[in-house]
């Protein structure tokens, strides 16, 4: 019978087992126990402080609660879907546990703030994992950067050969992505990290509670000033999931270069053997199977994020059963996102590095023919026309089956009778990279300067 719930006073009839099923949340919050434990026993000792329930009561709570931790982490508490969610199921078992006492618990309070103050707590907890996996990434990109901070490379616009540049400079861009996701979730962690707690079901509570001290209990640096906000606020799962959202696509974008840079074709890198496959009909296959679905789990994370926002876009105040659904999405983003980068970590600092291919590769393509047009630049020559010439001499390697390193100083002096024996100085692979000695640029001094900077915490 419904009167066998903790919510069933109202209702004359039982519930409907599929009913029950559908709507119960404890296949997936029960990760959330942890939270509920640590919010409820602050809660509990707020209502001693306060003289709403007796302190005895409050002892007897207490350790009540930390026996059923000991009991989940022990896997010896069996979760009911009866009970529907995480909350109803540990304070069932609390109340069987130590009787009136636990009864008192839910005093001053409802499921509607105790399940934001849940998810907020939980959150919280797993962006600072979340930032600690970045930095062991940063650290795995910077380890290699140093290692090849002489390795050259072309760097590419449309994925076609554009100018040479360091390897370790190329590596050091996702650095620069990496460090705005983590600012991001750091950012995003001001306001996860604001006690809802207090705003009953939506409206406060008639009895004299202590939020401050409750927040003080949890580490939160504020509450919330709006019960009904309080309560239907969600806003900082969605800011999560849309950083999530970007710093997988950061993922993707590397992996996809990987990926390529893998490839008979490419030669540019290596994965360890721990991180590929092989294929089971073609025995010369090495396939980069953790890049690519990192690369396809992305889409999943962007899917997560539109489910929520699609869940919220027109509930109205307050609280709606609807929110239920934001924990699947935000739990399975939690652990997408952990994995990805973890593994993606500890990939990197394995990758072997095919610098001779990359440095053949850097040469290729043309790849030096801005600096001609630089060099013409500051031989007096207007940058357009300088272009032409250069376009002229790149048209004529072609037809030519040359490059322009190939090109002696005649042919040279048949676009520009600028151009002098000095030329050739300035058309090497070498000069090209060290030429760009700008802040941000890919000369060697400014690279190692930014991997000196991050390493200090800049």
């Amino acid at each position: 019978m419904s009167k066998d719930k903790l919510w069933g006073g109202r209702f004359t009839q039982p519930t409907d087992k599929f009913v029950e099923e559908f709507t119960a949340s404890i296949d997936f919050d029960k990760r959330l126990y942890h939270q509920d434990i640590r919010g409820s026993i602050a809660h509990a000792r707020m209502l001693g402080k306060q003289g709403i329930i007796p302190l005895e009561d409050v002892e007897q709570i207490v350790h009540g609660l930390r026996a059923i931790l000991e009991q989940i982490e022990a896997g010896e508490f069996d979760f009911s879907i009866a009970l529907e969610d995480i909350h109803m199921n540990i304070e069932a078992r609390l109340s069987a546990a130590i009787g009136e006492a636990g009864k008192r618990l839910h005093t001053g309070r409802s499921r509607n703030d105790q399940v934001a103050l849940d998810i907020r707590l939980y959150l919280r907890d797993e962006i600072i994992a979340i930032t600690t996996y970045l930095d062991l990434l940063i650290d795995a990109l910077l380890v290699q950067a140093e290692d090849n901070l002489d390795t050259l490379m072309p760097g590419f616009t449309h994925l076609q050969t554009a100018q040479p540049i360091l390897f370790a400079h190329h590596l050091m861009a996702y650095v620069e992505m990496f460090k705005r996701d983590k600012a991001r979730l750091e950012d995003c962690l001001k306001r996860v990290n604001v006690l809802p707690l207090g705003a009953g079901a939506l409206a406060g509570t008639t009895f004299p509670i202590d939020r401050e001290y409750v927040a003080e209990q949890l580490d939160f640096p504020a509450i919330t000033r709006n019960s009904l906000d309080s309560v239907s606020d969600r806003d900082f799962a969605l800011e999560f999931l849309a950083d999530a959202s970007i710093l997988m696509m950061h993922l993707s974008r590397i992996s996809e270069e990987l990926i390529i840079w893998s490839t008979s074709a490419f030669q540019f890198i290596e994965l360890s053997d721990g991180f590929c496959t092989g294929s089971s009909i073609m025995p010369q296959k090495k396939n980069p199977d953790v890049p690519e679905l990192v690369r396809g789990k992305t889409g999943r994370v962007y899917g997560n994020l539109i489910a929520l926002l699609t869940v919220m876009k027109s509930l109205p105040l307050a609280y709606n059963k609807d929110m239920q659904e934001d924990k699947e999405p935000l739990f399975d983003t939690i652990d997408t996102v952990k994995g990805s980068l973890k593994i993606f970590a500890d990939m990197i600092r394995e990758m072997r590095v095919n610098t001779e291919s990359m440095s053949r590769a850097a040469g290729q393509g043309f790849s030096t023919a801005t600096d001609v047009a630089d060099y013409l630049v500051r031989k007096g020559l207007p940058f357009r026309d300088a272009h032409e010439a250069v376009g002229k001499a790149v048209a004529y390697c072609v037809e030519n089956q040359m490059d322009i390193i190939d090109l002696s100083l005649a042919e040279w002096q048949l676009f520009s009778g600028k151009i002098d024996t000095d030329i050739f100085e300035c058309i090497t692979v070498e000069a090209s990279v060290n030429a760009r000695n700008v802040p941000g640029g890919t000369a060697r001094e400014r690279v190692w300067s930014e991997i000196q900077n991050v390493r200090a915490g800049n």
